[in-house]
């Protein structure tokens, strides 16, 4: 007979190695988890409610909102405030961070940073989407008022890190340091189940993943490491395959399962990148390097490593097998990049 091991099961036997987090990490996760499952819900009868589509407004990148954006930064936003163990969150939909007023949130020893809801604009055509989250513990006093200080940390102080994805099945991948591990959604009786546990990416992948669409506007070592790719060569397994989705998390999941790398570089139209450092680059680069993988912003330069300036900054990042992007490390180092 198999034995399923639940999400809920899994964080309490994993307990003993955050002997500092007293049950508040699993209070954290239940939060997460139950905030999935109503987007699971919601997203998988897209089709028949009004739920797709523009909201009407820009968020703060600029960028137009998707109704299901904003349903999603709601739903996380409540089910984070309601255990106490969360100070406040910051979104990449909420222009400023937000505290968490009540008595009991003033306790809380956690900030969380979120994409409540990445790749959104694909929801009308029935691609996947994901959800991207990060949490740290507080640097100021626990009983005082959460402030910027607590967000603005580099993103080796993470203590937890993870995605869901929003696929033909729905998986909540994440990792507190200690290995990553992939949870898949059964919707029937209502449980993530553990479906992927110790999640390793291979050191060499066939796959990299840009928007080709963009090259005229790439670093000359962001090109040459394309035609680097495409290039036949039978001991490194080369031509690479091209896959692209548009959506970070989706593109991420199949590169951690499979082996590849994935490449958001700075551009002409973006010069510091597109990607939100705190809320995609460094939750990534988190789970990459626990999968045993490698994430750069730029020749030799460790995502992990940058000290944030902004809520919002953005951020290049290439990330995925340790060979491939050690690889186009020597490219855009010697070409830039």
């Amino acid at each position: 007979m198999e034995i399923i091991k639940t999400l809920g099961e899994f964080i309490i036997d994993r307990q003993m190695e955050y002997p500092h987090a007293s049950g508040e990490l699993s209070s954290l996760f239940s939060s997460i988890r139950l905030a999935a499952k109503i987007l699971h819900r919601e997203i998988n009868k897209a089709g028949l409610a009004d739920i797709t589509g523009a909201a009407g407004d820009d968020n703060v990148q600029g960028e137009e909102q998707q109704k299901l954006d904003v349903y999603a930064n709601e739903r996380f936003k409540n089910a984070l405030a309601q255990r106490g163990v969360v100070c406040g969150i910051a979104s990449e939909e909420e222009e400023e961070f937000v505290k968490f007023q009540e008595t009991k949130n003033r306790e809380g020893k956690y900030v969380v940073l979120i994409d409540p809801l990445d790749g959104s604009s694909n929801i009308d055509v029935n691609v996947s989407v994901g959800t991207i989250f990060s949490i740290y513990r507080r640097v100021s006093p626990v009983g005082t008022q959460v402030t910027e200080a607590d967000f603005l940390q580099p993103g080796h102080a993470q203590i937890a890190a993870g995605y869901v994805v929003y696929g033909s099945s729905t998986m909540l991948v994440y990792s507190t340091g200690n290995g990553v591990n992939g949870f898949t959604y059964d919707p029937t009786i209502g449980v993530f189940c553990l479906s992927h546990p110790n999640l390793q990416i291979p050191a060499d992948g066939t796959i990299y993943s840009i928007n080709e669409g963009n090259y005229v506007h790439f670093p000359e070592g962001v090109k040459k490491y394309i035609k680097y790719c495409q290039e036949e060569d039978a001991e490194t397994k080369r031509p690479y395959t091209s896959r692209y989705i548009g959506s970070l998390v989706s593109d991420f999941h199949r590169n951690l399962i499979k082996g590849g790398i994935y490449l958001y570089p700075t551009s002409s139209r973006y010069p510091n990148g597109k990607l939100r450092l705190l809320y995609e680059c460094n939750p990534m680069a988190f789970l990459i390097e626990q999968a045993g993988g490698k994430a750069l912003a730029g020749p030799g330069q460790r995502v992990l490593d940058i000290e944030p300036t902004s809520l919002h900054q953005r951020c290049p990042l290439f990330l995925g097998s340790m060979n491939m992007v050690d690889r186009l490390d020597q490219f855009i180092t010697e070409f830039g990049g």
